[in-house]
């Protein structure tokens, strides 16, 4: 049952609806970041927008499945990426309200929208075809990002209630890197893999 329902996300016509999700998904996410991009330092650019690359990670692989490739790369860096940063958004912004923050409705869209990112690795990752050099890689690109992120305090823009507690959220996302990078080895490594169904 579970396989037939992973192989729905194969067909043609679920990567083309995922894509008119995930492009202006993305968009909206650098726009998001906008503010904060205006005062980051040059060199240190490519490393703020979290949440966006991620999905732009995700929109390349759709492409390539269109056209019936695999990029492994690609799809090691979105699926460790879209893990870890859609769990990290959802646990910061449930922790703004647990610590006194009042939500309002985009706390909750954003809460919803990282959590889908974080199953569409889940659910994509029996169509990945990474090999475990390709995780070194993604995995050597997730660590030197929380690097950047906490030493040079270039890490997403925190509300007032969670930077009290700057140096409990630098633990939580090394450790969630950790965990995403160990989840797409036995989600995606070691698992046996599925055939996408383009033309169906």
């Amino acid at each position: 049952m579970l396989k037939q329902i992973l192989t729905m996300f194969g067909h043609r016509s679920m990567l083309i609806l995922l894509l008119v999700i995930n492009i202006p998904g993305t968009i909206y996410g650098f726009y998001w970041y906008w503010g904060q991009l205006q005062h980051t330092p040059p060199q240190f650019l490519i490393f703020v927008p979290d949440s966006p690359t991620a999905s732009l990670f995700f929109v390349f692989v759709l492409i390539a499945f269109l056209w019936k490739k695999n990029w492994p790369i690609i799809e090691a860096l979105a699926a460790v990426t879209l893990i870890k940063y859609g769990i990290w958004a959802v646990v910061m912004n449930m922790a703004t309200g647990f610590l006194g923050g009042s939500l309002n409705w985009q706390h909750y869209m954003l809460i919803a929208s990282h959590a889908g990112m974080a199953l569409q690795a889940v659910i994509y990752s029996p169509y990945f075809r990474i090999k475990a050099w390709h995780l070194v890689v993604a995995a050597i690109w997730t660590l030197h990002n929380d690097f950047i992120d906490y030493f040079y305090g270039m890490h997403p823009y925190l509300s007032s209630y969670i930077m009290p507690h700057i140096d409990s959220v630098m633990i939580f996302t090394v450790s969630l890197s950790i965990f995403s990078i160990v989840s797409v080895y036995f989600l995606s490594v070691r698992k046996k893999s599925l055939k996408l169904s383009i033309d169906a």
